[in-house]
């Protein structure tokens, strides 16, 4: 599902690879239990590369603390699999930031009301998601219709 879509010369379909971000950060922590799973950002990673985007996963710098699989968690932000923002930076800002320059979606349960006024549109780059059963299911009816 890419926003871009077009034809080559030849008249065959050209798929645009659009970047998404995730919220790394509310996906670890959306398990039933309340512990934060590094499971749960693999799934929507995994999910969001079968539907054709490009994610880019931004999380906490906290969350190096509190998710379930530290060493394997520490190797992906040393691969850059996972970026951290930096210690003491708010982290929503962050992500709204990096999405605003992109133009990418955002994958988060998160509403960001806090973030409204700067962000305004946070509403138009949400992409809802719910994992059940290991399995990711996305909810994008927040998207600006185009006219």
């Amino acid at each position: 599902m890419s926003r871009g879509n077009g034809k080559d010369g030849a008249g065959a379909q050209r798929q645009e690879t659009r970047t998404v971000i995730i919220d790394g950060s509310n996906v670890a922590h959306s398990s039933e239990g309340g512990g934060a799973l590094l499971e749960n950002i693999r799934l929507v990673r995994e999910k969001l590369k079968e539907d054709g985007f490009d994610p880019v996963v931004l999380v906490d710098a906290a969350l190096r603390h509190q998710i379930d699989q530290q060493g394997e968690f520490e190797r992906l932000i040393d691969e850059g699999a996972i970026r951290q923002a930096p210690a003491g930076t708010d982290a929503d800002y962050f992500i709204l930031a990096f999405a605003r320059e992109l133009d990418a979606d955002v994958v988060s349960n998160d509403r960001f009301r806090d973030r409204m006024d700067s962000f305004p549109e946070t509403r138009e780059r949400m992409i809802r998601y719910m994992i059940v059963n290991g399995e990711v299911v996305f909810e994008r009816r927040n998207k600006r219709r185009r006219h």
